[in-house]
């Protein structure tokens, strides 16, 4: 019964139609930045290391390098803080959480590219 409630109650927060990303897929976050009465947009580009959470309470954090040093952001999926997310390309990944990226550097960080196969109809 208290499930049911709670969940009646996350609808109306929940987005519509959230971005559609899996874990390993390079990802430009776009953020809603306060800034006295000016609001702009900041970019926050890396890769999806992790998803977690359900329903109001999903996050996901992404991981990228900044002057050598590994930077990670975690973000709620359903913010209406984040404008967009946009995917740069998808990564080969056989688990759930790359935290084994976290020990990598330079060329060993990067992913396989998952390559989208287009159909062909023969007409």
């Amino acid at each position: 019964m208290s499930q049911e409630i709670l969940n009646s109650v996350e609808a109306a927060s929940l987005q519509e139609n959230p971005p559609k990303f899996d874990v390993g897929d390079t990802v430009d976050v776009h953020t809603k930045i306060l800034e006295g009465e000016k609001e702009r947009v900041q970019v926050f580009s890396g890769v999806v290391i992790a998803r977690n959470g359900s329903g109001t309470r999903e996050m996901f954090t992404v991981r990228r390098i900044v002057a050598g040093e590994g930077v990670e952001r975690k973000f709620p999926l359903h913010s209406p803080r984040i404008a967009k997310v946009e995917v740069k390309r998808s990564g080969v990944v056989r688990r759930a959480k790359l935290f084994y990226l976290r020990e990598r550097t330079g060329k060993a960080v990067r992913l396989k590219e998952r390559r989208v196969e287009r159909s062909k109809s023969k007409a």
